[in-house]
C-alpha cells in the first residue's frame, strides 16, 4: 500500500493543497486571497511538473494495475501543469480588473487538473472514468464563473447537458466492455481482445470512443465548442483550450493503445473518419466567424482533428506525432489567447476581429508576435507549426492512410484562409474604432515568449522530440 501511494503522490499532494486552501479561505478573507491563490497554485503546478519531470525513467503501476506511471504518463503531465500553470497567470489581470476573480477559481482549477493526471495514467476503466468525472465537474463549474452574465450560465449549462450525455455514452461502453472482457482493467481488455474481438466488445470500444471524442470536441461531438468558448470568460477560454485537450488526447491514446492495441485495424478506421470530419468542419465552420473566441473554438476543432490523424496511425509514430503536435499547439494556443486576453477598448474586453484593423501601427510588435502565431497554427513553413503538422501528415501516410494525408493537406490550405484574414485586418484593414491592448507584462511576456518558441523551436524543438519518441515507446508495445 506504501508503493502505491508513493507513486501516486504529486496527485494526494495537489488533493491536499485543494482541500486545505479551501479550507483556509473559508476561514479568512475569501476573495481577498484569489490573487494570492493564482499565484500559489500556478508556483505549485510548475513545481508539480519539475518533480515528474525529474522523478526518473520506467514504468510502475499501482492498485493492481488501476494506475499507470510510465514515461508517456509523465509527458502529458508535464505538459498539463505547464499549460494550466500559464493559463492561470495569464488570466489574473483580467479577472481582478473585472471583479470576477473568485478564491474558487484557482481551486476548480486544481481539482480539474488532479483529474487530467489521473486520466493519462487510468489503466482501468474505473480509474479512467473517476479522473473524467473530476475534471468535468469542476470544469462545469468554471464555466459559469461569470453569475451576472447570461452567455457564461448558458456556457455552463450546454457543457454540463451535453457532458452529461457524453458520460452517458462512456458508461454505456464500458459496461458492456466490462460485460464481453469480464474485467475493466486494460490489460484484461487487451488480452479477451485479441485476434478477433467480439462485436460486443467493439460495439463497447465505438461507445467510449464516442464519449472521449466530445472531450476534445471532435465531430460531431463538438457542437458544445464554440457557445461554451464564446460564453465562458476569456481565461477560462483559455483554459478549455489547453490542459483538458491534452489530457483527453492523452487518455484518447491510452484507452486505444492500452486496452485495443490487439486490435488496431477494427479502431483506426473510427478515428480516421473522426479526424477527417473534425478537420474540414473546422476549417470551413470558422471562415464565417467574426467573433476571435468563437473562430478559436472551430479552430481547436480541426486541430484535435490533426492530432487524432497521429493517433489514427496505430503506431509508436503516430502516438510520438500526436504529443510533438500537442505540445506545439498548447504552446501556440497559450500565446494566441495571451493576445485576445489584452484585447480592449475603454476598458471593456473586445473579440470582434475586425476592430484589430490596422492595429500594426500602433503595436508593431504585438502585431508581428500575433502574425507569428496565427502563420505558426495555419502551418505555414518554416515556423514550429508547420513540423507539428507535418510529423502528423508523415505518421498516417507511414500507417497506411495516405487518404487522410492528403485530406489533411487540403484541410490545412483552406483552414489557412481564416488566419490570414486577421492578419491582413491587423496590417491593411480599413481604420475603424480600432482595440487597444492592456498592459499586463504578464500577457506580453507570454505572448512573445509563445512567439518566440514557434521561431527557435525549429532548430531542436526544445529536446520535445526525443521526449516524445521516448514517451510513446512506453505506451505502444
Amino acid at each position: 500500500m506504501q508503493a502505491d501511494l508513493s507513486i501516486i503522490l504529486p496527485e494526494i499532494v495537489l488533493s491536499a493543497y485543494a482541500l486545505l486552501a479551501l479550507l483556509g479561505v473559508a476561514y479568512t478573507g475569501q476573495d481577498r486571497m484569489a490573487g494570492m491563490l493564482v499565484w500559489v497554485t500556478a508556483g505549485l503546478f510548475a513545481l508539480l511538473a519539475i518533480w515528474i519531470g525529474a522523478s526518473g525513467t520506467g514504468t510502475r503501476t499501482a492498485f493492481g494495475g488501476m494506475f499507470n506511471d510510465d514515461g508517456f504518463a509523465r509527458f502529458a503531465k508535464v505538459m498539463i501543469l505547464l499549460s494550466a500553470a500559464a493559463v492561470l497567470v495569464l488570466g489574473q489581470d483580467y479577472m481582478s480588473r473585472r471583479g470576477i476573480l473568485r478564491f474558487e477559481y484557482p481551486l476548480l482549477v486544481a481539482l480539474a487538473v488532479v483529474g487530467m493526471m489521473v486520466m493519462v495514467s487510468a489503466g482501468d476503466l474505473m480509474a479512467l472514468y473517476m479522473g473524467l468525472e473530476l475534471q468535468s465537474l469542476s470544469l462545469y463549474v468554471v464555466a459559469s464563473l461569470r453569475r451576472d452574465s447570461a452567455k457564461s450560465t448558458e456556457a455552463g449549462l450546454k457543457y454540463f447537458v451535453l457532458g452529461a450525455l457524453s458520460s452517458g455514452l462512456l458508461l454505456y461502453g464500458a459496461s458492456l466492455i466490462y460485460g464481453f472482457a469480464g474485467t475493466t482493467l486494460f490489460s484484461g481488455i487487451i488480452a479477451a481482445a485479441e485476434g478477433q474481438a467480439p462485436i460486443g466488445l467493439l460495439i463497447g470500444l465505438v461507445f467510449v470512443i464516442s464519449g472521449l471524442a466530445f472531450k476534445i470536441s471532435a465531430v460531431p461531438f463538438h457542437m458544445w465548442t464554440p457557445d461554451v468558448y464564446e460564453g465562458a470568460p476569456t481565461p477560462i477560454t483559455a483554459f478549455f483550450a489547453t490542459a483538458p485537450k491534452m489530457a483527453a488526447m492523452g487518455l484518447f491514446a491510452r484507452v486505444v493503445h492500452d486496452a485495443f492495441g490487439g486490435v488496431v485495424a477494427d479502431w483506426q478506421q473510427v478515428l480516421a473518419l473522426l479526424a477527417l470530419l473534425s478537420m474540414f468542419l473546422g476549417a470551413f465552420a470558422a471562415i464565417g466567424q467574426t467573433d476571435i473566441k468563437r473562430l478559436m473554438a472551430y479552430s481547436s476543432i480541426a486541430h484535435m482533428g490533426y492530432a487524432l490523424m497521429g493517433l489514427a496511425a496505430g503506431t509508436v509514430f503516430g502516438v510520438q506525432a500526436m504529443l510533438i503536435y500537442m505540445a506545439i499547439y498548447v504552446t501556440m494556443n497559450v500565446g494566441t489567447f495571451a493576445f485576445i486576453l489584452s484585447m480592449e477598448r475603454d476598458g471593456q474586453p473586445v473579440t470582434d476581429i475586425r476592430s484589430l484593423a490596422l492595429y500594426s501601427r500602433a503595436e508593431p510588435g504585438r502585431a508581428l508576435a500575433m502574425l507569428i502565431l496565427l502563420f505558426s497554427l495555419a502551418g505555414v513553413p518554416p515556423l514550429l507549426g508547420f513540423f507539428g503538422k507535418l510529423y502528423v501528415l508523415r505518421a498516417a501516410y507511414e500507417g497506411g492512410l495516405g487518404w487522410l494525408a492528403i485530406a489533411g493537406v487540403v484541410a490545412s490550405v483552406i483552414g489557412a484562409f481564416y488566419y490570414l484574414r486577421i492578419v491582413f485586418y491587423m496590417y491593411f484593414g480599413e481604420e475603424g474604432t480600432g482595440v487597444e491592448t492592456g498592459r499586463s507584462p504578464v500577457q506580453w511576456a507570454f505572448l512573445m515568449g509563445s512567439a518566440a518558441v514557434m521561431l527557435l523551436g525549429i532548430v531542436n524543438m526544445f529536446g520535445v522530440e526525443a521526449m516524445a519518441q521516448a514517451a510513446a515507446a512506453t505506451l505502444v508495445n
